[in-house]
């Protein structure tokens, strides 16, 4: 993982945010933030988040925090709500917080009122004392935290240098946690996210972003010792052909696709995800679950595979499929929810075709490529994760509780 810090750039952000009247270090926090959010092999599409504490010339401490939402690769000052650090701070003893009491206690404990909502992560952002935190979902991270052995591969590379955190839901609960877990071992310089991702502070901006770089290459470096290949974000190399593009796009108008008449397509094929489509058990791993969890508000829990010879009348059914699939999934776990849940369209958001590639749907370009850009990531991911041992993500309840986090559809409205 190439370290992008570059000092002149650094000052560059320094200089514009005390022009502006903003504090050096909220300028160092979008600089490190943009560099995060530049590598799709960090964070893609909204994910991760980072913040910075600030004393204020009264003394006051002050938590910037990525709004929900915004994207880390274009991220400015506005995207990073000030919070008062103290109220956050008390909150962590006096019981436990509801989603909408979380929310409510950020929101009024915003400098600014009309400030996006802070990340559902701010909470543990607050508790970690470092100035500098800053949180990613790796893609060979998420191929050895997506292991059911991943706390003993992370002892092994790292030791005591990073704490391990068993899945918990993020938001208020992942945020006790987290602090609890940094209590027990105040001298580790991040925490290992099972099935999630890594955080990584430090008390500059530089120290913080240097431990993700560095930590997230050693990963990289363990899974390659192993003899396994991790590629980057490839290029598509072929199309699809007209053919099957009108036979796809025909079934889905027909079945009543949730986009309307606008259904966007955005196919790729790469050598990864032909070797992805070629696992003999490719039923199997393509719907254990999303790599990490956040995706599936993008991507649904599972996508639908078809085959390279398919005609209308099978892609038909195999649309009726897998929405009578979803729709058996959300029977499954809604009863087992806190709070009546709706069912969201029952549609598929990836379609893998065997021996050809995987496409991308969406209601216009930008979400079909997000989509497909999830999707390629998580065929990478599988491949690797795979070899080192059984990709395995969070289960189905906890996927579904993902879906259906109403904090999570927030992020949907926002965009």
């Amino acid at each position: 993982m190439q370290n992008l810090w570059n000092d002149q750039d650094a000052q560059s952000y320094i200089d514009q945010a005390i022009a502006q009247g903003q504090p050096a270090d909220l300028g160092l926090r979008v600089y490190t933030s943009r560099i995060i959010g530049q590598v799709p092999d960090l964070v893609l599409h909204g994910g991760g988040n980072t913040s910075v504490k600030i004393t204020q010339d009264d003394g006051t401490r002050i938590i910037h925090v990525k709004g929900s939402g915004w994207d880390l690769e274009t991220i400015e000052a506005p995207g990073l709500p000030a919070v008062y650090l103290q109220p956050l701070l008390d909150a962590r003893h006096q019981g436990r917080l509801s989603d909408p009491e979380m929310v409510a206690l950020l929101r009024k404990n915003l400098l600014e009122a009309d400030a996006p909502n802070p990340s559902v992560e701010a909470l543990l952002h607050a508790y970690l004392p470092d100035t500098f935190v800053d949180h990613t979902h790796s893609t060979a991270v998420l191929v050895l935290a997506d292991q059911d052995n991943s706390e003993e591969i992370m002892r092994e590379i790292y030791g005591d240098r990073l704490a391990f955190l068993p899945y918990v839901m993020p938001g208020y609960d992942l945020s006790i946690a987290g602090a609890d877990l940094f209590d027990q071992f105040p001298d580790c310089q991040g925490l290992w996210l099972k099935n999630h991702g890594l955080f990584t502070f430090g008390a500059t901006a530089k120290e913080s972003y240097d431990r993700m770089i560095d930590f997230v290459t050693e990963a990289e470096n363990y899974i390659e010792a192993k003899g396994i290949a991790l590629p980057g974000p490839e290029k598509s190399d072929g199309s699809l052909s007209q053919t099957l593009r009108d036979k796809l796009q025909s079934a889905l108008q027909k079945g009543g696709s949730p986009f309307a008449n606008a259904i966007a397509m955005d196919f790729r094929t790469t050598p990864s995800i032909r070797t992805y489509l070629a696992n003999p058990a490719l039923e199997d791993i393509a719907t254990r679950g999303t790599a990490t969890p956040d995706h599936v508000i993008r991507i649904k829990p599972f996508p639908m595979i078809i085959d390279e010879n398919a005609n209308e009348s099978t892609i038909s059914a195999a649309i009726e499929d897998y929405q009578q699939k979803y729709s058996a999934y959300f029977n499954r776990n809604a009863p087992n929810a806190s709070e009546p849940k709706v069912q969201l369209d029952p549609w598929p958001r990836i379609v893998l075709i065997r021996n050809v590639g995987l496409v991308g749907l969406g209601k216009d370009a930008k979400a079909a490529a997000i989509a497909g850009d999830l999707g390629e990531q998580t065929a990478r991911i599988i491949n690797a994760a795979e070899k080192i041992g059984r990709f395995q993500p969070i289960n189905e309840a906890d996927l579904f509780d993902m879906e259906y986090w109403s904090l999570e559809q927030a992020k949907l409205q926002k965009k």
